[in-house]
């Protein structure tokens, strides 16, 4: 039983998709610190009120747009790093891989093709 659970966690998909999963976490907090750093001043800038900027107020109710739009553009990013540094390449690479393969052959090979005629003398053969 200890043997088959090794099996399924030493499989390459797992150990690939834990590698995956360490990487996606550190790269959501590098575009995270990313957009605090930089979108958001920006974003305060333009909409004014500080850091949060573009919000307002309705019954003692804050609306803040602003944290909204960054996390559209932390989404974007991260979408277009995912696509453009994971996506293109593994497309890439599936496409060189099937042009690497060969063709199939055509027509039956030679050993089906002995093994046909030895099949048909035998039955052909008086018994």
């Amino acid at each position: 039983m200890l043997q088959g659970f090794k099996d399924f966690l030493l499989r390459g998909n797992i150990v690939d998709l834990a590698v995956a999963v360490v990487i996606g976490t550190a790269f959501t907090a590098l575009v995270g610190a990313f957009t605090a750093s930089f979108i958001d001043p920006l974003i305060g800038l333009v909409g004014g009120g500080g850091p949060s900027g573009m919000s307002f107020e309705v019954n003692d109710q804050t609306f803040t747009v602003g944290a909204f739009i960054t996390a559209i553009i932390t989404f974007a990013i991260t979408a277009a790093v995912v696509y453009f540094f994971v996506v293109v390449p593994m497309k890439k690479m599936n496409e060189l891989r099937a042009a690497g393969k060969a063709p199939e052959p055509e027509g039956v090979s030679e050993d089906i093709a002995l093994l046909r005629e030895i099949r048909d003398s035998l039955q052909n053969r008086p018994s």
